[in-house]
């Protein structure tokens, strides 16, 4: 393995990080300045570079850019004595793998060295990470892959189609692919969400409107029929149309023809349509909301798209679609998702559906600190939504995972039991960790334990003294002010429940 490059004009800063990582067997080779790193470079490369952002004789910021542009797979740590924001944009825009200000824990730092050692490796591991063309839709669960034949099947069709299924499922996807594989091809495809337009305008947006129809029309409009002429016209969210529209929608599919608003000449509509709708349609005729003849209009060729927790094994190929995808937009390489990662993301049951997915992927693209996801990576706020269920049992396996000794579930990992019980995340009510907490305690007075007040004790002041060292970054001190405990106290309880280990 090559050696971590460190450059720092700081001498100390430079032998405390030699001297650490000669402990965790890392070579290690030092620079004072920028000019000695980028000489060095021509000739050789690191595994890993360590730069202080300010130095005489040059910047880190400009040595990142010429590492980013030579070898864009090397991650670069940027060290800085000046904890500002203008630094850590600057340092995360520039493309470091993580900012590390000081002054630093040694152990924390060695640890963020070793990953970013980690990301090296497999970064040089033999890995396709070419970004290709991508089908228009993705999906090798079967629900999915009915689809696929129902649109082919439906490709030398102009019959009319209802889309169903939840928001955010892709029905606007499935429209596309119905034109684009269909004899209208080469005509218009024009979307429009019905829910969207206020109901006064919805009939003008549909159909157009003459001149001096109402106040305000100074020119005649062309409506979405007449734009969709020879192609296409998609319109989502049908279930929410007036009522009243839908007698004059039912007349243009009974009848081909629409009359502009304030107009007394039909037109004639060559128009496929193509509808849309989250909701239960047939219920909605029942209550009297939407009407039975257009309905059984619409429902000629009907198209159900499942959600995606039922089709939970397409969430890897979904996600690393859309993590190449999003990094395309952003002109930045891709990123990669862990095994674990991915397994975890697969559990979850997306109530938004593919859009929830994808928005995950831009976060992940701009926030995630490594090249490689990991679970620790992905946003907090869907570990409650996974775990905090109101599920007992998840509850009581959580806290059962921490009476385990994990150090892992005690530092508030994705997918443990908040580090702090005490402060449930945000979202979490107190009803349901103390809920967590009366069961473990039943748990273990069902099987005899000894001491069981000790335990738990024991337990709690571990997990809040651990989130609280991890809030302040390890300063001892600050975390005794923040938890209103003494220093003399907090260091004591450190050796007592070894966490300095």
């Amino acid at each position: 393995m090559k050696p971590i490059w460190i450059v720092d004009d700081d001498q100390s800063i430079r032998w405390v990080l030699e001297k650490a990582l000669a402990r965790e067997n890392f070579a290690t080779r030092s620079f004072s300045g920028v000019r000695d790193a980028l000489t060095a470079l021509e000739q050789e490369s690191p595994q890993v570079l360590v730069s202080d952002i300010r130095m005489p004789g040059g910047s880190g910021l400009e040595l990142l850019q010429t590492v980013r542009d030579k070898l864009p797979g090397l991650p670069v740590i940027i060290m800085t004595a000046f904890s500002d924001l203008d630094s850590a944009v600057a340092a995360f825009q520039g493309g470091a793998f993580e900012y590390l200000a000081k002054p630093f824990d040694v152990d924390k730092a060695v640890e963020l060295i070793r990953r970013a050692v980690d990301e090296s490796m497999r970064g040089e591991a033999a890995y396709d990470n070419s970004v290709t063309e991508t089908p228009e839709m993705l999906g090798q669960a079967p629900a999915m892959q009915d689809m696929f034949r129902a649109i082919g099947r439906l490709s030398h069709s102009a019959a009319t189609v209802l889309i169903t299924g939840e928001s955010g499922t892709g029905k606007e996807l499935v429209a596309r692919a119905l034109h684009r594989h269909s004899p209208r091809a080469n005509g218009p495809f024009i979307a429009l969400n019905t829910a969207a337009i206020p109901k006064d305008l919805l009939e003008s947006e549909l159909f157009g409107h003459e001149r001096g129809a109402f106040t305000g029309a100074q020119a005649m409009r062309q409506g979405r029929f007449e734009q969709a002429e020879n192609g296409t016209l998609f319109l989502d969210e049908i279930g929410d149309m007036p009522f009243d529209l839908q007698t004059r929608l039912l007349r243009v599919l009974s009848d081909g023809q629409f009359y502009r608003v304030g107009g007394h000449n039909p037109l004639k509509a060559n128009v496929r349509v193509i509808a849309a709708t989250h909701q239960n349609l047939e219920s909605r005729v029942r209550q009297g909301l939407f009407r039975e003849d257009l309905y059984h209009r619409l429902n000629v060729i009907r198209l159900r798209l499942p959600a995606l927790r039922e089709r939970s094994e397409d969430i890897p190929l979904l996600t690393r679609h859309f993590l190449q995808k999003s990094a395309r937009d952003l002109g930045v390489e891709p990123k990669r998702v862990s095994e674990d990662a991915l397994g975890f993301l697969a559990s979850l049951p997306f109530p938004g559906n593919v859009r929830q997915l994808e928005n995950l992927c831009n976060w992940l693209t701009v926030m995630a600190p490594a090249q490689t996801i990991e679970q620790k990576d992905l946003p907090p706020d869907l570990t409650p939504t996974q775990e905090y269920a109101g599920e007992s049992t998840a509850l009581t396996a959580s806290v059962a995972e921490i009476g385990g000794g994990s150090n892992s579930a005690l530092s508030g990992g994705a997918g443990g039991l908040p580090a702090s019980l005490g402060t449930p995340p945000a979202g979490v009510p107190a009803s349901v960790w103390e809920n967590g907490l009366r069961t473990e305690v039943a748990r273990l007075l069902r099987e005899n334990t000894a001491d069981v007040m000790d335990e738990l004790a024991r337990r709690f002041e571990a997990a809040v003294i651990r989130e609280a060292l991890d809030f302040t970054r390890g300063r001892k001190v600050e975390a005794a002010e923040r938890l209103g405990i003494g220093r003399n106290t907090i260091t004591r309880k450190i050796q007592e429940l070894h966490l300095d280990a």
